[in-house]
């Protein structure tokens, strides 16, 4: 949605054909680059496309400590890099559509928060303990087996990955906000990562520097704006950008937009269990709704299926037992078994081992 009205809108404003780029990957439940293509070639951009493999991921991973500059952990670091490096070939200034999920609600966490929590709420506490522990039973990569085909229909990818990462997630909340909490939290207790470690005073915990917004999805969109955009989306596309000289720009970053947006009522950012309505129906005047209309998935990569396959060499030298006792700043046991788990398929934690992976390839960057 938010690519694609920058694109619509940028390519009204020109008497030519914009360049635009997209990253496409091998492994179909990550791809987009054939909506994105249909995309272009409606409006009529002079569209350029890469595909990911793991082997291009693997290649570039040796550069990822020094094109940050510290132990930076979104892993869709990846192809926005090699979209950048294939932009900077043809232009030296690009847009994004950075922020629009921010400003007009479209994580779905802004929609599993609180109808999850509408469907949990009544349960004591114990009863919520036992259903998160009853979701976790049965191995993810037995529900995807089982339920695939038919959560696919439905428009759901990997059924077990997220029955398990719900069920992780019923286990330690009291509220609403404990659940957005445990929705952006990626290790519930980090402090045990870590060898004397504790979770210093920050926004998600202290929570006394909250929003006063009365609305649970207004304060989860608000803290979004606070934290995970600035901490990460757009430090990861400032710095993916930077290494190859490239400029980007964020257009719902305007002042403008921004103050408009948040003066919007919510049913114009939320209607019909899907968000950035608003967006949607200014993209309606320039692209057919059924180019538009699926599923969001994000930038993300085939992580979990990378770290089993051509990753895991280059994931065991970084995790293995006596690394870490030696180098002694990561608490082995939480980490091993994590790591164990997530090869035997008991569940899908590729993101949360991507931190540690991160933190230790930068590590191995340091000088001695």
């Amino acid at each position: 949605i938010d690519s694609s009205l920058i694109t619509s809108l940028m390519q009204a404003q020109s008497t030519q054909p914009i360049r635009t780029f997209t990253i496409g990957f091998e492994d179909k439940t990550y791809d987009e680059a054939t909506h994105a293509r249909a995309v272009a070639s409606h409006l009529g951009t002079q569209h350029t496309e890469l595909r990911l493999s793991a082997d291009d991921a693997l290649g570039l991973i040796p550069l990822l400590p020094s094109m940050y500059d510290e132990p930076f952990a979104d892993s869709s670091q990846l192809p926005t890099h090699l979209v950048m490096k294939l932009a900077r070939r043809h232009v030296t200034v690009a847009l994004s559509g950075d922020a629009g999920d921010e400003f007009f609600g479209g994580y779905n966490r802004y929609f599993l928060g609180p109808k999850t929590w509408e469907r949990i709420g009544w349960m004591p506490k114990p009863l919520r303990r036992a259903l998160g522990a009853s979701m976790t039973a049965v191995p993810a990569q037995t529900i995807n087996q089982l339920a695939g085909p038919f959560a696919r229909s439905l428009g759901v990818a990997q059924p077990g990955d997220k029955a398990h990462k719900l069920g992780r997630r019923l286990r330690h909340v009291e509220g609403i906000d404990d659940l957005y909490v445990s929705l952006v939290t990626e290790w519930p207790d980090a402090e045990d990562m870590v060898v004397g470690g504790f979770v210093p005073a920050n926004l998600l915990d202290t929570r006394a520097g909250w929003p006063r917004l009365t609305e649970p999805v207004s304060r989860m969109m608000a803290l979004d704006g606070m934290t995970y955009m600035p901490d990460d989306i757009l430090v990861k596309v400032d710095r993916a950008s930077m290494a190859v000289s490239l400029e980007t720009r964020a257009p719902f970053l305007d002042r403008d937009v921004m103050e408009f947006a948040w003066r919007l009522p919510m049913h114009m950012k939320l209607r019909d269990g899907k968000g950035k309505w608003i967006l949607r129906r200014l993209l309606d005047r320039h692209v057919p709704r059924a180019l538009i209309e699926r599923p969001k998935m994000g930038f993300g990569i085939p992580l979990d299926q990378w770290l089993r396959g051509p990753l895991r060499e280059w994931a065991d030298d970084l995790l293995a037992e006596d690394r870490l006792r030696r180098e002694g700043y990561l608490r082995p046991e939480p980490i091993i078994q994590t790591w164990q788990a997530h090869l035997r398929g008991e569940g899908s934690f590729g993101y949360r081992l991507w931190s540690v992976l991160m933190f230790q390839a930068w590590l191995a960057e340091q000088p001695s």
